[in-house]
């Protein structure tokens, strides 16, 4: 808990996510008063949830307690969600309908899935933007994988459709595409592993967009040989229960369709009375302050800087949610605040086992085994807690030394709704 004087400025962040903690570090030893407040008990690194949903980690390795997080940093954590602010009062109102003054406010909530308005997308699609829905995802899969080994006749098929060409959909994609021929084949050997079938969905003409042409297409060949089939320049018209309408008309058997096409500013967000824009994001200015506002700040992927936005990705978030500390802390020096610059320290993703597309700055691109341990070294560093991070290291570690050997997967409960029945060969 803080130990600042009961009359020192009082820092409010909503959001315990990378830009929230980022921010919380900022203001450690700023002589301020900081309440974290988030909906959850913990902070899930969303990087790796993919991992969960593919039966490769633990729920529990994803996430660390905000209050073990905050109480070291001298802050404090309070749980609840944000339902609307009072910029004259400065106050702010939770759901549960408690109230909490702030001299400062930080609202890094994050986003969570956009639908675009499909039809059906809402209620027949899973999402994979919280331990929740990784958790979900991974007792559908590993259920559907049984249900076709309990199928006496060998008739029916199981096809999973991922929607989203971004670094979610291919990291899903590629794992999925893994799974079927190396797992499904030791644990379910009298599963024919071409009865499964992993298709990847893009509108965009290509995958990973915001990579180098050469990376994209590296992307997409790693992702054939897994056996995935690639649809791109495709656009999702509707979504059913057990299929997915695409624009030409064309109607895709999908037993499984997973959304990782785009995200939006959670729909509380509409009642904070803050300005909002392209997809209900909250509008800032150059120093990250909330249009309109002198004491509001926003950081990570619910802020929207129109002349300037910077990438959705963990490092943008961790650097604005530094510099919106830093400036609270020129304010209260009676300094002018600074406009945010993002500096790039390079974009990654993971395709699967020995297989990842690292780009960094000035033009130098790496592929393969390289920069699939790249990609793990990192991830390990940014997560929270050794007890997460070696037990990560384990289980990834046993995953890819153990697939195809019986082993690599992590099981979970069936799921509460099954596969739709009578599923067969489409």
């Amino acid at each position: 808990m803080t130990d600042e004087p009961s009359d020192a400025p009082h820092a409010i962040i909503v959001g315990a996510g990378f830009a929230g903690q980022a921010a919380v570090d900022g203001l450690r030893k700023a002589g301020v008063q900081v309440t974290m407040i988030d909906k959850n008990l913990y902070s899930t690194f969303q990087p790796l949830l993919y991992q969960v949903a593919t039966a490769g980690l633990n729920p529990g390795d994803v996430a660390y307690p905000v209050g073990g997080f905050a109480t070291p940093r001298r802050a404090r954590y309070t749980r609840g969600e944000l339902a609307a602010v009072d910029t004259g009062g400065r106050r702010i109102k939770l759901a549960d309908g408690r109230e909490l003054g702030y001299d400062y406010l930080i609202i890094a909530t994050g986003v969570a899935a956009n639908f675009f308005g499909v039809k059906g997308a809402v209620e027949n699609t899973f999402g994979l933007y919280s331990r929740v829905d990784a958790t979900v995802l991974r007792d559908h899969i590993m259920n559907g994988f049984e249900w076709l080994d309990e199928d006496p006749d060998a008739s029916k098929e199981l096809t999973i459709t991922v929607v989203g060409g971004g670094a979610t959909g291919v990291e899903l994609a590629g794992t999925l595409g893994e799974l079927r021929t190396d797992v499904l084949r030791a644990t379910f050997p009298s599963v024919n592993p071409d009865r499964v079938h992993i298709r990847l969905i893009e509108m965009s003409p290509a995958l990973l967009m915001p990579f180098h042409p050469k990376l994209r297409e590296y992307t997409r060949k790693q992702l054939v040989k897994r056996g995935v089939d690639i649809r791109l320049s495709t656009q999702i018209r509707e979504v059913g229960p057990d299929r997915v309408i695409i624009g030409d008309g064309q109607s895709l058997r999908s037993d499984l369709t997973v959304w990782t096409g785009g995200v939006a500013a959670p729909e509380e967000a509409a009642g904070w009375g803050l300005p909002q824009g392209q997809h209900g994001r909250l509008l800032v200015g150059p120093d990250l302050r909330v249009q309109g506002s002198d004491r509001i700040f926003a950081a990570g992927d619910i802020a929207l800087e129109p002349d300037d936005p910077s990438p959705q990705l963990a490092q943008p978030a961790l650097q604005e949610g530094k510099h919106v500390a830093r400036q609270i802390i020129r304010l209260l020096r009676g300094e002018q605040t600074e406009p945010f610059k993002y500096h790039d320290k390079g974009t990654m993703a993971t395709i699967g086992r020995n297989s990842a597309v690292v780009e960094l700055p000035r033009g130098l691109r790496i592929t393969g085994t390289l920069a699939w341990l790249a990609w793990l070294a990192l991830h390990l560093l940014y997560l929270l807690g050794y007890r997460n991070r070696i037990a990560t290291l384990i289980n990834l570690s046993w995953r890819y030394i153990a697939w195809g050997h019986g082993g690599g997967v992590i099981v979970g409960d069936e799921p509460a709704e099954p596969l739709p029945s009578g599923t067969t060969s489409a």
